[in-house]
């Protein structure tokens, strides 16, 4: 397991913001292991992210001196709040807990949790969820408490109340929706800002809605996509995270897209989930810097 601390940040583009943070990180005597970059020059915008050893010089050897990251934390907020910042510090032990959500298809849900088995995911999963219970012998033989909390119009309010309480208890950081075929409303995503994750089997903003592959099949187009972001108010228009395509032919009809789509589902998703639980993105306006 890593042993290092995260610093992602946005303020307002200005000269010496580098050399202003990483000065105050030398001040401290952080061994930096990987910095990145942007501005958007448009908005006139500064991101950053910043990873470091907590254990000295990131060997563990014995008198190797730990960061304090509680004392750097009280010493780097006067300077976010001189430089207008956002920011938000982190440690890699801090392990994100994560809620799965799916409905009938299952091929998104089998390939995280073999992911998270291998060591690629470093994430506690407490719960899975689903309005149905197709995943319920998955969820066992992965030893992860499983919650059929089923939805219909009449019961949606019901519904959503009973997952919140859930996630409440499980003390849930990030919600994934693999394959979860129901639209969750205003009052259940502005629990978990930039917290919930979903993927679409289409290019987005290109074919929206239920049934993508059809109507991709119906326009005739030579690529078909997949599309990992974070869910939003609006129906498949939150941020983009993570997308890939596969081209296709006049030959193929809908059920080879959608076969073909499963594999790019399941690769953009678990994408989108990793680089989240490595702090590796940070949201503004309706876009998403993922960094390297």
């Amino acid at each position: 397991m890593r042993d290092t601390a995260v610093l992602l940040m946005d303020c307002p583009d200005r000269k010496g913001l580098v050399a202003r943070v990483s000065g105050l990180l030398y001040e401290w005597g952080a061994n930096i292991l990987h910095a990145d970059q942007h501005q958007d020059h448009d908005l006139g915008l500064f991101f950053m992210r910043v990873e470091w050893a907590l254990n000295g010089d990131n060997s563990g050897a014995e008198g190797s001196q730990r960061f304090d990251l509680a004392g750097f934390e009280k010493a780097f907020a006067p300077l976010a709040a001189e430089l207008d910042m956002h920011w938000k510090l982190s440690a890699s032990a801090q392990r994100p807990r994560v809620a799965l959500f799916c409905s009938q298809y299952l091929h998104c849900m089998a390939d995280l949790l073999h992911r998270w088995r291998s060591g690629e995911l470093d994430c506690e999963i407490p719960v899975i969820v689903s309005n149905h219970r197709e995943v319920e012998n998955l969820a066992a033989f992965y030893g992860i408490p499983f919650e059929h909390v089923s939805v219909t119009a009449a019961t949606r309010a019901e519904a959503e109340a009973r997952q919140l309480a859930l996630l409440a208890q499980h003390k849930v950081d990030l919600v994934v929706l693999a394959r979860y075929m129901q639209i969750l409303t205003p009052g259940f995503v502005a629990r978990y800002p930039a917290a919930i994750i979903n993927v679409h089997h289409s290019f987005l903003p290109a074919f929206t809605g239920a049934r993508p592959y059809h109507a991709a099949h119906a326009r005739g187009v030579k690529l078909i996509g997949a599309t990992s972001h974070y869910v939003t108010e609006v129906l498949d228009d939150g941020p983009i995270i993570e997308q890939d395509v596969a081209r296709i032919s006049h030959r193929d009809q809908v059920e080879d897209l959608v076969a073909r789509g499963r594999d790019l589902e399941r690769l953009v998703l678990s994408r989108a989930v990793r680089w989240h639980l490595d702090r590796r993105i940070l949201c503004y306006g309706n876009k998403t810097v993922v960094f390297d």
